[in-house]
């Protein structure tokens, strides 16, 4: 199967978290927005989805992955479709949705880390609530960050079946989606990131491992990973980098 993932183009954003397993499996997929209208690709075959136009369960939003003639949204939700059939999740009911729970937190930090520089609404430019995202981002820093971290770190720890990863005994979307989350911050927030990660030597060494998988490193090499920019999630304004 040829997967389609839909996602905005120029960032790497929530659609990240889908192609780093993706790329991690070596499976086959199409960047829509990436390509030419021509061949049925670019923002407007998004948006003809989106707007709903002939379409059962239209998502809300991107990302979302087309699988034959399935069309699933929601980051964690196309994980949770993905991981049994790219080998990226525990085998038993409990081990898949303790890895779907993970990534559901993961979801939930993201969002946080997103509203450090938009707090008050996405229509809005960063400049319209500099005020705001300041003081969000103050709190974020001092307690929501190392909150997360923390909790992670913690799972890390506890899981008995790898001295690696947060989930079972392998390698699951979770790790990649935490390893992409570290890398995330580390861009956005090189100052409070590196103090709240001292603690976490577990979540260091997993950051490291995912990115020195030799597909992730290909992927890398291609020139197909975006480089992280002041459009995406993961901003870096350096006067909330308290």
């Amino acid at each position: 199967m040829i997967y389609q993932l839909y996602y905005w183009p120029g960032i790497q954003g929530r659609g990240e978290f889908v192609r780093l397993a993706l790329e991690e499996a070596g499976a086959a997929y199409q960047d829509i927005a990436l390509l030419p209208e021509e061949e049925g690709g670019g923002v407007t075959a998004m948006m003809n989805i989106l707007e709903g136009a002939g379409v059962e369960h239209p998502p809300f939003a991107p990302p979302f992955l087309q699988a034959g003639r399935r069309l699933i949204g929601q980051t964690a939700n196309i994980l949770l479709f993905l991981g049994p059939r790219l080998g990226l999740v525990p085998r038993d009911a409990a081990g898949r949705l303790w890895t779907h729970q993970l990534q559901l937190t993961l979801a939930d930090f993201v969002l946080e880390i997103h509203d450090t520089h938009h707090p008050i609404g996405g229509g809005l430019y960063y400049e319209e609530q500099k005020a705001e995202a300041r003081r969000r981002s103050g709190d974020f820093v001092a307690y929501r960050l190392p909150r997360f971290l923390g909790y992670f770190e913690r799972v890390w720890e506890r899981n008995a079946q790898s001295e690696i990863w947060l989930a079972g005994k392998q390698l699951s979307y979770a790790d990649l989606s935490m390893a992409q989350v570290i890398a995330g911050l580390r861009y956005a927030f090189p100052r409070a990131s590196k103090r709240a990660l001292r603690g976490c030597p577990g979540l260091r060494a997993l950051h490291d491992e995912v990115f020195a998988r030799p597909r992730i490193k290909r992927y890398f090499a291609s020139g197909r990973r975006l480089a992280f920019n002041n459009e995406g999630i993961f901003r870096h304004y350096p006067e909330l980098d308290a």
